[in-house]
C-alpha cells in the first residue's frame, strides 16, 4: 500500500487528477479541485495516500494534510459514500469547515456538495456526527482537533456577540481553519464588519 508521495508534478488535468513522477516512475493521483491550483507542472509536491483498492481497480486519492486524509476516509465509511462524493464533500467544505456543519446541522451547507440531496444531507449529518469529530482528533496531525475546536470558539463568540448563524457560517467558510481562535475571531470580526458597511 502506497502512504505518500513525494516528487515533481509533470501534468495536471482537468479530470482532477495529476501525474507525479516520483524515482522516475509516474504515479497519476487524483486531488480534490482545493488542491489543484497549487500543483503546477514542474512544482515539487509531497501528498498524503489512500490507496483505493475495488476489485480489479486501484486508485490513488492524495492530500496536503493529515484532516483531509483522515476526512475523507472517514466519509468512505460512511454508508453511500464513494470515493467521488468524499472528494466533492472535502472539496466544497475543509475539513475543520464540515465539523462545524455537522455539529450545527447545517442541512443546507452540505447541499452545496454536488449532487448532495436534503435526504443525504440529513442522513450524513447523523451517521458523521460522532464519527468525523472523533476522528479528526484521533488524526496523525494533531492540530485537527486544534482548529476544529478554534472554529467551534470563534462561531460562539460571534453568536454572543449577536452575529447570525447564516453570517456566521457564511465567513468562516471563506476563512482558513489552520490558525489559532484568537486570529480567526479577529479575521471574521473584520470580514463581517466589511460586509455590514
Amino acid at each position: 500500500m502506497i502512504g505518500s508521495l513525494r516528487g515533481e508534478v509533470l501534468e495536471r488535468h482537468v479530470d482532477g487528477t495529476i501525474l507525479l513522477e516520483v524515482g522516475g516512475v509516474g504515479y497519476l493521483v487524483t486531488v480534490s479541485s482545493r488542491a489543484i491550483p497549487e500543483l503546477e507542472p514542474g512544482s515539487k509536491a509531497f501528498l498524503l495516500i489512500h490507496h483505493h483498492i475495488r476489485e480489479q481497480e486501484q486508485t490513488l486519492f492524495g492530500f496536503t494534510s493529515n484532516e483531509e486524509k483522515t476526512t475523507f476516509q472517514t466519509l468512505l465509511n460512511t454508508h453511500g459514500v464513494g470515493p467521488t462524493m468524499a472528494m466533492s464533500v472535502i472539496a466544497t467544505h475543509p475539513p475543520a469547515a464540515l465539523v462545524d456543519i455537522v455539529a450545527g446541522n447545517d442541512v443546507a451547507a452540505l447541499q452545496l456538495v454536488p449532487k448532495v440531496g436534503k435526504k443525504t444531507a440529513e442522513r450524513l449529518i447523523v451517521e458523521l456526527k460522532n464519527r468525523l469529530s472523533i476522528a479528526m482528533l484521533d488524526g496523525d496531525g494533531g492540530a485537527t482537533g486544534g482548529a476544529a475546536s478554534a472554529v467551534s470558539e470563534v462561531r460562539e463568540a460571534l453568536a454572543g456577540l449577536g452575529y447570525a448563524t447564516d453570517e456566521i457560517r457564511d465567513v468562516l467558510r471563506d476563512l482558513p481553519s489552520d490558525v489559532d481562535s484568537a486570529t480567526l475571531l479577529r479575521d471574521a470580526l473584520k470580514s463581517l464588519g466589511a460586509k455590514r458597511a
